[in-house]
């Protein structure tokens, strides 16, 4: 039935939608509230992805792991994983001005990308690692079993989002998030009171980067796969960035709005670009890419705070 054609696709929109949410959050931790330009988030988000697709995935001859383990600790390796990573990256890179700390972080995302792509031992390489468990999933074989899967993975998902929205607007309401906001406002007057703004912005760093290992282990699970072209940064960290920026950043509602909207948008294009000629379709992908960059230039241009700006603290 044409319905759950329908539906089956708007399932798998929200589940992208819930997993990009996590990852804005783990960006918003780092430049909405410590002011780290990391424009490394494809990096972070394929350690997890591929850590956690080791612990669970099947046991093959040609690469480690294989432990076949649940699908939860595949994502808790994945945060811990990810935030073992950003400690030495972390060390390195956060004392850098904001414009070098970016170039770092690509150069460090652009690394993990090509050990992914051609450490065959490890990741798989090209083939990359395939055949992941994919909770609440059921049997398969029709479309409204498909539904019923991509409904079960959403209810996962949603609770993960909610879970993390939680404890990153907790922590935004308590001391340390004040603190974190006056370290990037005036990191000297921050200095001056005996704060340890080192310390801090690697709290951020580290926390940030979890919330991204944790979205590129939900999405190689939907996918069942996690290969190196998911690891694609137009995709994985700028497209990230646009919502940040078009919702709000240090606003984690704004965060979630931003990705509603870009996703929407993405989607909606997409529809509207396959219904055209196979000569013209592909040529009018890139329409999507435009007009995502539209509506960023009309919020920069209108309203540069972002759909929802940053809310200023209580008390």
């Amino acid at each position: 039935m044409e319905w759950i054609g329908l539906a089956t696709y708007a399932s798998q929109l929200a589940v992208f939608m819930g997993v990009y949410a996590i990852l804005a959050l783990g960006l918003n931790i780092q430049w909405g509230f410590a002011g780290l330009f990391n424009a490394g988030v494809a990096g972070f988000f394929a350690v997890g992805a591929y850590a956690s697709a080791i612990f669970t995935s099947a046991a093959d001859p040609s690469r480690i792991g294989g432990f076949e383990l649940p699908a939860p600790v595949g994502w808790l390796a994945a945060m811990a994983f990810a935030g073992l990573v950003a400690w030495p990256v972390g060390r390195v890179c956060l004392r850098l001005r904001s414009d070098y700390l970016a170039i770092a972080t690509i150069g460090v995302a652009e690394i993990i990308r090509l050990v992914a792509r051609s450490e065959g031992w490890l990741t798989g390489a090209a083939s990359g690692i395939a055949n992941l468990p994919r909770p609440l999933a059921g049997p398969g074989g029709s479309a409204a079993a498909a539904l019923e899967g991509n409904l079960g993975y959403l209810a996962i998902v949603l609770a993960l989002l909610l879970a993390a929205y939680l404890a990153v607007e907790r922590q935004l309401r308590a001391p340390w998030g004040r603190m974190m906001r006056g370290i990037r406002d005036n990191e000297t007057a921050a200095r001056a009171m005996g704060k340890d703004v080192e310390a801090r912005r690697m709290e951020a760093f580290v926390f940030g980067a979890a919330l991204m290992g944790l979205g590129g282990a939900l999405f190689a699970h939907f996918n069942r796969s996690i290969t190196p072209e998911a690891i694609d940064p137009m995709v994985a960290t700028f497209l990230v960035w646009i919502m940040l920026i078009l919702g709000g950043s240090g606003n984690n509602r704004g965060a979630i709005l931003g990705v509603v909207v870009v996703w929407s948008i993405w989607s909606m294009s997409e529809m509207l670009t396959d219904r055209l000629p196979a000569e013209y379709a592909i040529q009018a992908k890139y329409f999507r890419v435009f007009l995502i960059g539209l509506a960023l230039q009309l919020v920069l241009r209108f309203r540069p705070e972002g759909l929802l700006p940053e809310r200023p603290p209580k008390g």
